[in-house]
């Protein structure tokens, strides 16, 4: 086997094994979603839009993803009981139990720490929407020109769905993987490190025959 075989072997291998790893980046912001019984179930329509009935129970995660498939969900309690235990029902005005995560490390902008996740109980008017009940217990919010929601209770302090990419997702990964998604600590894939495995291999053999035609020559 010649040289230049083995290297574009090498070649071809280090192709395969960079090729999984391409990913689409993602976007930075707050996703908006509405409890379900006892599920998170992706919003289809803005806070801004939403008039929520008494009881209900919404959340909002700030993370980077790439589309609502992926999105990571709010953690923490998601019972309206819970969370409105000590705000009693009124007449002329309707409760809704909000859960606000804040995201880990690895989301956040640079230079900026997320807030503890926490949950809020907002008594509103009855036509109020989500928009105007997060208003009342997380201020100060932030939106940008489209009406998309920027920030809650100041944070993040600049920003607004912003692409985020594959290299600042890896330098941003300080905390370990939520369950359910992948982490990726920036080391070889299996795929490079099995077809390195390979090259080396088939190197081997080809010195082996060399090194026989040497011997069968003398």
């Amino acid at each position: 086997m010649t040289r230049r075989v083995v290297l574009v072997l090498l070649a071809a291998f280090l192709l395969v094994g960079t090729a999984g790893q391409a990913q689409a980046a993602g976007y930075r912001y707050w996703s908006f979603w509405d409890r379900d019984g006892g599920k998170w179930v992706y919003a289809t329509q803005g806070p801004s839009l939403v008039r929520p009935s008494d009881g209900d129970v919404q959340g909002f995660r700030f993370a980077v993803s790439e589309n609502s498939d992926d999105a990571a969900q709010p953690r923490g309690t998601a019972d309206f009981a819970s969370i409105c235990a000590k705000t009693p029902a009124e007449d002329g005005s309707k409760r809704v139990a909000l859960v606000l995560d804040f995201g880990t490390a690895s989301d956040a902008p640079s230079g900026e720490a997320p807030q503890a996740p926490r949950s809020a109980c907002a008594r509103v008017s009855p036509d109020a929407t989500t928009a105007d009940a997060l208003a009342a217990v997380a201020g100060p919010l932030r939106y940008d020109t489209n009406a998309l929601l920027c920030a809650i209770a100041g944070y993040p302090k600049t920003g607004c769905g912003e692409q985020v990419s594959q290299k600042e997702e890896k330098q941003g990964a300080t905390t370990a993987p939520e369950e359910g998604k992948s982490s990726d600590d920036g080391g070889p894939s299996v795929g490079l490190v099995a077809g390195i495995a390979v090259i080396a291999a088939l190197a081997a053999a080809g010195a082996w025959q060399a090194g026989r035609r040497r011997n069968a020559t003398r």
